[in-house]
């Protein structure tokens, strides 16, 4: 009695198990046999498994398992897509960020004017500073025609004048070659936005 009763549980418990079972797993393995269970099948791992729900029907299909070279391989896919993506939103982004600044091509210009119209203004000032060091300058060379026979003569204080000019013409001059290259940089930026809002405007 006691052996039938604990073959009865033992039905009893198989039969809600599989009454219970949310998916079922079904497969043919590398020999031909159809496989079914209620977990994914090990004998199966190496190929497509089919999940089916209690009505039958597949819910998805299980792909096989990757090597280790296969698995990091499809990490760099993965990683590459994201990337892509990433590159995209961006796009995305700065596309909108630039037609809220520039809705028209009269602001584009205008703000185009502006930013180069302040460089000029540093650049004038600059021209300026290097005409008041020629003038110190030409002072410093007449001065310099005393001593023209003995140049070993020249004063330290005349000498230091003539340094400190030199110098301070240097700067200016390296200054203005620096806002050169940032007019050309300016308006090589301002050329590539345009191009890019052309293709934004409606």
């Amino acid at each position: 009695m006691r052996v039938m009763r604990a073959l009865g549980l033992a039905f009893v418990a198989g039969c809600c198990g599989v009454a219970g079972a949310q998916s079922i797993y079904t497969c043919v393995d590398s020999k031909g046999r159809k496989l079914t269970a209620d977990r994914p099948i090990v004998e199966c791992l190496d190929r497509t498994q089919q999940e089916l729900g209690r009505s039958g029907l597949v819910k998805r299909e299980l792909g096989p398992s990757l090597t280790a070279y296969e698995e990091a391989a499809q990490d760099e896919k993965e990683k590459l897509a994201a990337e892509m993506r990433a590159r995209e939103a961006e796009g995305k982004r700065r596309d909108r960020a630039l037609l809220l600044r520039y809705p028209t091509l009269a602001v584009h210009e205008k703000e185009r004017a502006a930013a180069l119209a302040q460089l000029d203004g540093i650049v004038q000032t600059s021209t300026k500073r290097v005409a008041e060091l020629a003038v110190k300058r030409k002072a410093i060379a007449t001065e310099l025609e005393f001593y023209a026979k003995d140049p070993a003569k020249v004063p330290g204080p005349l000498k230091q004048r003539l340094e400190e000019n030199d110098a301070s013409l240097s700067v200016q001059q390296h200054f203005m070659l620096d806002q050169q290259r940032e007019r050309k940089r300016i308006s090589q930026r301002f050329d590539d936005e345009l191009l890019r809002l052309k293709q934004l405007w409606p």
